[in-house]
């Protein structure tokens, strides 16, 4: 399996440090650190305290009013998974500020049982109005492996149905407004020219969310132009004459997932895991796909970031845990292996433990890897270089 170039393909420092405040290392893609090693993040999280979000309020409710349409028609289509987040976007909208959401959901690549539970929960609890696109199953797992193989990442043809399959729905319903939840390049650290934007441009896709790679370059390894056809965008300028915006509702409203999944066990009928999600130590993020784990363990062999450190750095900034707390956990869980579905992996995306084996340590960076004694060990753990976290209790 060739060697992948990770630093050059996602522009990394040779030099991995972390943020003097989160557990978050410079090896995210876009993410920024200040000359006191603070990250982008962890600087936005503290301009979001200085929000006036009396005044961000009174904006949603003008935007709201802007859209709202009087004849029944839907007038907002908001993208969700049946999870924490989609779910409190959409019940905020319709019930505190009287819009009529149509919610909108790309199926997952394999539903796990919590996920469909979690969807029909919202539907039925929440009293939404749904539609789930669900794309030709054949193709959806040729694209996931050939994604896996080329890519590192089964999840990509899903995040170009998940992104492109509102804005077709926009275009067909002639609804106007999409309103996702947090914007993650400014939430979780990335780009921030939209930092002070509630909107976010089409254009920015392919960069931010397809890897640089649209869906037509599937082309080249024999996937057709009618198979292509679903994961594709509307044309543009049908968007352009739908006058299709996309809002961020974190831009409106403080964001904090842990308290957006209070608020959906409360009005939504939302139902963490009964375990802890491999890789981490919560029970109520990214609960709806079996291959989820996998997509974050290739983060963690990408990057040497993890889901636990992907879920502590935004608590530390939430004020949920420390940062000594959020190390211990990052030491503890962050890389452990998605057992529990890599049997039902292999078997979707058609490849053996070999392959697969090969795959993973094709994109390990010797910047972020070293093999010594028979094991790959991260050159520069979190615990290391700040210090040895306590272990938990």
């Amino acid at each position: 399996m060739e060697k992948k170039d990770v630093a050059t393909m996602y522009n990394l420092p040779s030099k991995v440090i972390f943020c003097q405040r989160c557990t978050i290392s410079n090896q995210r893609p876009r993410i920024a650190f200040d000359e006191d090693g603070i990250c982008s993040a962890c600087k936005f999280s503290d301009y979001k305290r200085t929000i006036d979000w009396k005044q961000r309020d009174l904006e949603l409710k003008a935007l709201c009013d802007q859209h709202r349409k009087n004849d029944g028609s839907y007038d907002v289509i908001v993208p969700v998974s049946g999870g924490k987040d989609g779910g409190f976007v959409a019940h905020m909208l319709k019930y505190r500020y009287g819009m009529h959401p149509l919610l909108v959901t790309w199926s997952p690549h394999l539903y796990t049982n919590i996920g469909r539970q979690n969807i029909e929960s919202l539907i039925k609890v929440g009293g939404f109005d749904h539609i789930l696109g669900t794309v030709n199953g054949k193709v959806h797992r040729l694209m996931s492996k050939l994604a896996f193989l080329y890519l590192g990442d089964n999840f990509q043809p899903f995040i170009y149905g998940q992104t492109n399959f509102p804005l077709k729905l926009a275009v067909t319903y002639n609804i106007q407004l999409i309103m996702y939840g947090e914007n993650g390049e400014v939430e979780y650290g990335g780009d921030m020219k939209n930092a002070n934007s509630p909107t976010r441009k089409i254009e920015d896709h392919d960069d931010h969310y397809f890897s640089g790679k649209p869906p037509e370059f599937w082309e080249a390894y024999g996937v057709s132009p009618k198979e292509i056809y679903p994961y594709r965008p509307p044309a543009y300028d049908l968007l352009m004459q739908n006058k299709t915006e996309i809002h961020f509702f974190s831009y409106y409203h403080f964001w904090d997932p842990q308290e957006n999944f209070y608020y959906c066990v409360e009005n939504t009928g939302f139902r963490p895991n009964d375990v802890r999600s491999e890789g981490t130590y919560s029970k109520y993020a990214s609960l709806d796909d079996k291959t989820d784990g996998f997509h974050y363990f290739l983060s963690f062999i990408k990057f040497g970031i993890g889901r636990a450190t992907n879920d502590s750095a935004h608590e530390v900034r939430d004020g949920k845990i420390t940062r000594d707390e959020a190390i211990a956990l990052v030491k503890k869980y962050d890389g452990e292996f998605p057992q529990k579905y890599f049997d039902v992996f292999l078997d979707y995306v058609g490849i053996t433990e070999e392959i697969f084996s090969e795959i993973i340590d094709s994109w390990r960076s010797p910047h972020i890897w070293s093999h010594t004694s028979g094991n790959w060990e991260l050159t520069h753990p979190i615990w290391n270089e700040l210090g040895e976290a306590e272990d938990l209790k």
